[in-house]
C-alpha cells in the first residue's frame, strides 16, 4: 500500500468504465453520515440502482443492529448489517456471525468505569448484548448519547448482572476518550481489543472481533474477492476493514492513521464523499 492514499479524482487505477464491484461496505458516523448524523438523500435512489446491478451494500458500524435496521428499514431486505464493530452480523433478521465476550471480562470493564467515575472522570459504560444494550447511568446527557447508537437499550441497576450474550462494552467519555478513558483500560488491553471508535467512544471486544474479520467472513460466504470490494472508513475501528478491500477509501476527514492505511482518499462525509466515490468508480 502507498504511504499516502491517492485522492479520488487523481486515482491512476480508476477504470475507464465501471469497476467490477460486488460489495460496498461503509462505516456510518463520520463516513456515510454527515456531522449532523444525517444519511444523504441521494443514498436511497443509489441503493435501488446498486440492487438492480446486484451490488450488495452493507453498513458496518459500532452502532447496534437494532439501530441500523431502523435506519435502513425501508431497504433492509437482503442487506447485511455488520453491527457492533463486527461482533454481530445479521441479514434479514438471521445471525450470520457473532463474537461474544466472557461476561467476567465485561464486568471487569464496568468496574473500571465505576472507578473512573469515582475519580471524577465523566464516563459511562454501555454493555452491549444481542438483545439490548444496558446502562446504569440515568442522567439525560449520557442517555442522549446512548440513544444515538443504541435504539434498544435498558436502564438496569447493575450492568454486570444482565442475562444476555455480551458482544461488546462501549464507553462514552464526555472528554477526549483516546487520552483519558482508553489508557485506564491497559490491563484489559493485554487480552482484549480496546478500540477508540470516535472522539468520545472506546469499545472493548474480543481480540478476534473487528469489522475486518466480519467482512472477510462475509466475502468468503458470498464468494466475493477483495478486488470486488469497496470500503469506506474514517476512524480507528475501521482499520482492519480497510485491509480487506482493494478499493479502500479513507474520508478526507479521517483520523491520520486511517488516511495512511487506506489506498485512496474520498471527499469528506460532509461532501457526500461515499456517494460521490461510488458514482465515480461504478460509473453511475
Amino acid at each position: 500500500m502507498p504511504a499516502t492514499p491517492t485522492p479520488l479524482l487523481a486515482v491512476p487505477g480508476l477504470p475507464a468504465g465501471p469497476a467490477d464491484i460486488r460489495l460496498i461496505v461503509t462505516d456510518m458516523d463520520g463516513t456515510l453520515l454527515d456531522d449532523a448524523k444525517r444519511i444523504p438523500d441521494g443514498l436511497w435512489p443509489m441503493l435501488a440502482e446498486l440492487r438492480r446491478r446486484d451490488v450488495l451494500f452493507s453498513p458496518a458500524s459500532g452502532r447496534q443492529y437494532a439501530t441500523l435496521a431502523r435506519q435502513f428499514a425501508e431497504v433492509a431486505e437482503g442487506m447485511v448489517f455488520i453491527a457492533e464493530n463486527g461482533t454481530y452480523v445479521v441479514r434479514d433478521g438471521v445471525e450470520l456471525s457473532s463474537d461474544t465476550m466472557d461476561r467476567a471480562v465485561a464486568a471487569g470493564v464496568a468496574h473500571t468505569v465505576r472507578r473512573l467515575v469515582a475519580d471524577g472522570v465523566d464516563v459511562g459504560a454501555v454493555v452491549c448484548g444481542k438483545r439490548s444494550a444496558y446502562v446504569e447511568r440515568t442522567d439525560e446527557a449520557f442517555l442522549a448519547e446512548v440513544r444515538k447508537y443504541y435504539v434498544e437499550h435498558r436502564i438496569v441497576e447493575d450492568v454486570t448482572a444482565v442475562e444476555d450474550d455480551v458482544i461488546k462494552v462501549a464507553l462514552f467519555d464526555f472528554g477526549f476518550a483516546e487520552h483519558s478513558t482508553a489508557p485506564a483500560l491497559a490491563s484489559v488491553a493485554a487480552t482484549h481489543q480496546v478500540v477508540v471508535s470516535g472522539e468520545h467512544w472506546v469499545d472493548v471486544m474480543n481480540r478476534t472481533a473487528n469489522k475486518g474479520t466480519a467482512l472477510r467472513a462475509l466475502q468468503r460466504a458470498l464468494g466475493i474477492t477483495p478486488a470486488q470490494t469497496m470500503v469506506f472508513g474514517d476512524y480507528l475501528n475501521d482499520l482492519e476493514m480497510l485491509d480487506a478491500a482493494e478499493w479502500s477509501f479513507a474520508m478526507a476527514n479521517a483520523h491520520p492513521r486511517v488516511v495512511l492505511r487506506a489506498r485512496h482518499l474520498a471527499p469528506s462525509n460532509n461532501d457526500d464523499g461515499v456517494l460521490r466515490t461510488i458514482s465515480r468508480v461504478l460509473g453511475l
